[in-house]
C-alpha cells in the first residue's frame, strides 16, 4: 500500500500529528504485529497530544508574558518572601479562574511579583486558559488609542474574552479622569466569570486613595477585592540576590 497519498491526506486535513505518528509506526518493526485497533488508537492519541501542545503554544504566544519561562515549579518558598505553598497548590488547580475570581500580589520592590504572576500565567496557558499580560500604563494608553481611531469596542470585546488578565504595575502611575472610567469598564466586564491578577507596590489599603475618585475608587475595587486571593511579598530584592548568585525566580 501507498503511504504517501495518505499522509498528504492526513495533512490536507490538518491531521499533523496523526500523519507524524503514521511515518513513525512504519519505521517501529515492533508497532507492525499490533491489531489494528490499537495502532488507530496510537494515532488517535497523537493527534490530540499534538492539538494540546499547539494550542498551548498559541496561549502562550497571545498571553506576551514578561517571563516567558516562569513557572509555578520553579517558584522559591524562602521563609523571608511570605509566599504560602498551600496557596500556590490551590491556586494552581485553576478553580480561582473557573469561578472568576481576582489574585492580588503587592510586595516592594524587585521581590519577584511580575515573575510569580507569570509563573501563574503561563500555568494557566498550559491549563488550556486564554492569558494576556499588561503593564496598567500601557493599558491606558493603548485604551486611550483605541478611543482615538474607533477600535475601542474590538479592543474592549477582545479584552473580555480573556480568563486571565494580568495588570502589572498597578499603582505605579497617576491615572487620569478617561483613564480611571477606562479601567472600571474593564474590571466591570470582568465581574461576569473572568479573573484578574494584579501586581502592586502600593499596599492594597492605598489602592483608593491612588484611583483619586472616591465613586470609581469604590466601584473598581469592590469588584476587585472581594473574593479575591492575596500574596503579600517580602524580603530583600531577587535582583540583588540575582546578581550574587543566578536564580530562576527573578524580576519586579
Amino acid at each position: 500500500m501507498l503511504i504517501h497519498p495518505t499522509l498528504e491526506h492526513l495533512r490536507a486535513l490538518k491531521l499533523d500529528g496523526m500523519a507524524q505518528a503514521l511515518e513513525e509506526q512504519r519505521l517501529l518493526p515492533a508497532c507492525h504485529d499490533l491489531p489494528f485497533e490499537d495502532r488507530l488508537g496510537m494515532l488517535v492519541d497523537r493527534e490530540r497530544h499534538w492539538r494540546d501542545g499547539r494550542r498551548q503554544e498559541r496561549l502562550l504566544r497571545v498571553a506576551k508574558l514578561k517571563h516567558a519561562q516562569a513557572c509555578l515549579e520553579d517558584v522559591q518558598y524562602s521563609a523571608d518572601r511570605g509566599i504560602d505553598k498551600r496557596l500556590i497548590a490551590t491556586l494552581s488547580g485553576g478553580d480561582w479562574i473557573r469561578q472568576g475570581q481576582s489574585v492580588l500580589l503587592t510586595g516592594p520592590t524587585g521581590v519577584g511579583k511580575t515573575w510569580l504572576a507569570c509563573a501563574l500565567g503561563q500555568h494557566a496557558c498550559r491549563q488550556g486558559f486564554p492569558v494576556l499580560y499588561q503593564r496598567v500604563p500601557r493599558l491606558a494608553e493603548m485604551l486611550r488609542i483605541a478611543h482615538a481611531d474607533g477600535s475601542f469596542g474590538r479592543v474592549f470585546a477582545q479584552l473580555a474574552r480573556i480568563d486571565v488578565l494580568i495588570l502589572d504595575d498597578w499603582g505605579m502611575t497617576p491615572l487620569d479622569q478617561a483613564a480611571r472610567h477606562d479601567l472600571l469598564e474593564v474590571i466591570d466586564d470582568r465581574g461576569n466569570g473572568k479573573s484578574t491578577l494584579i501586581t502592586s507596590q502600593l499596599p492594597i489599603e492605598h489602592w483608593h486613595a491612588w484611583l483619586n475618585d472616591p465613586t470609581l475608587a469604590d466601584a473598581i475595587l469592590d469588584r476587585l477585592v472581594h473574593r479575591s486571593h492575596r500574596i503579600v511579598l517580602k524580603g530583600e530584592s531577587m535582583r540583588r540576590k540575582s546578581s550574587a548568585k543566578p536564580a530562576a525566580d527573578t524580576s519586579s
